[in-house]
């Protein structure tokens, strides 16, 4: 054999490559390159290659270079099956979630997959249409079926009877934008902590009451918003307005909306997400009231088209990308240290992005 992969006519295979007949006269089945056939030909340990291959930081950039070159050149491909059967790991995270149409859960999925993709590991997403427990059950089996080494989920509403949860043995969980402290741990926004940014910032401008429009009543989110905004009037002797339910869309902000114009004591709005504020502007504008000599209106979320409303959106803004960094971390420190799921709620903290859609209360 000149070079490993190429071997001279009447030589016998080297151990470990596979090669046959073809079934067509002359033909050759293609072999199967092994970690050995690699590692001759970049002149370097098998266990540079492997090392390589899983993505670990501590090789030289030149080597490096050199092992995936003898990868491209015979067409190596790492056998993850073997791998997981060695070290007993899959390099794959479950994710669970009940809805990808919000902006909170697209965005956090998105920030998960990123973050996990530069640990090496890759994702398994399983969405659920209709959050039952069964459902809920039913995914976590699916997901040890998939042979995925840690669950996130992402659950917009409360935990339905979490006593009864039972996870596949030894995987790992993380839980996403939920009230399961107690029971799993939690990543999730300050909630609370954006919604009393919002009213503070229309208070702080002379309004003397802030209008809610809430997120969809099954939400964590949005009660989380919706009960601090109440607290924080309260907190400073302020009434407060009776609630127009929303269900995150710009149509539900757009009723709303409709509504509101023709209180004449309504001067500052707090929407539950950014699309509902975009509803509200709309109506507002033709219903005539001007944003924000008349009204002002905050958002939350902080999405990207928010500042390019009319007027730019004032908004809480939430960090998706901190959120799927702690949600990635939590679970790859559980799984490298081989310790069970402890309970706890880690918050990430919001900011307020103040834009032209707030200004002074009219007199």
């Amino acid at each position: 054999m000149d070079r490993v992969g190429r071997e001279q006519p009447g030589t016998a295979p080297a151990g470990g490559v596979q090669r046959g007949g073809s079934g067509i006269p002359g033909g050759r089945r293609k072999q199967r390159v092994s970690m050995a056939d690699v590692a001759k030909l970049a002149g370097v340990s098998a266990q540079t290659v492997s090392r390589v291959s899983n993505g670990h930081p501590g090789v030289i950039g030149s080597t490096r270079e050199q092992v995936l070159a003898a990868m491209r050149e015979l067409g190596y491909r790492p056998n993850s099956a073997a791998r997981a059967l060695r070290y007993g790991r899959f390099n794959t995270i479950g994710v669970i979630l009940f809805s990808l149409a919000s902006t909170g859960n697209s965005r956090t999925v998105e920030a998960i997959a990123a973050h996990a993709a530069t640990e090496g590991y890759a994702i398994t997403l399983i969405p659920i249409d209709v959050p039952t427990q069964d459902n809920v059950l039913g995914a976590f089996t699916r997901m040890g079926e998939l042979a995925v080494d840690a669950v996130i989920v992402i659950m917009e509403i409360h935990l339905l009877d979490a006593g009864t949860v039972t996870l596949p043995p030894g995987v790992h969980v993380v839980v996403v934008d939920s009230d399961a402290g107690e029971r799993y741990p939690v990543v999730d926004t300050d909630q609370a902590d954006g919604a009393r940014r919002a009213v503070h910032h229309l208070l702080d401008l002379g309004h003397r009451t802030v209008w809610h429009v809430t997120g969809p009543r099954t939400s964590y989110a949005g009660q989380r918003r919706a009960q601090a905004w109440r607290d924080a009037l309260e907190a400073a002797g302020r009434p407060v307005p009776p609630p127009l339910h929303g269900d995150w869309s710009a149509e539900s902000g757009y009723s709303a909306g409709l509504r509101l114009a023709d209180e004449p004591g309504c001067t500052a709005v707090f929407a539950a997400n950014d699309q509902t504020a975009l509803g509200l502007l709309r109506a507002f504008h033709e219903r005539g009231r001007a944003i924000p000599d008349e009204i002002s209106v905050v958002g939350f979320d902080d999405i990207p088209d928010a500042a390019y409303f009319v007027p730019p959106l004032t908004t809480v803004h939430q960090d998706f990308a901190e959120v799927g960094r702690r949600c990635v971390q939590r679970v790859l420190r559980q799984i490298r240290e081989g310790r069970g799921s402890e309970p706890g709620t880690d918050l990430v903290p919001t900011r307020l992005v103040v834009r032209r859609s707030t200004a002074t209360a009219p007199r």
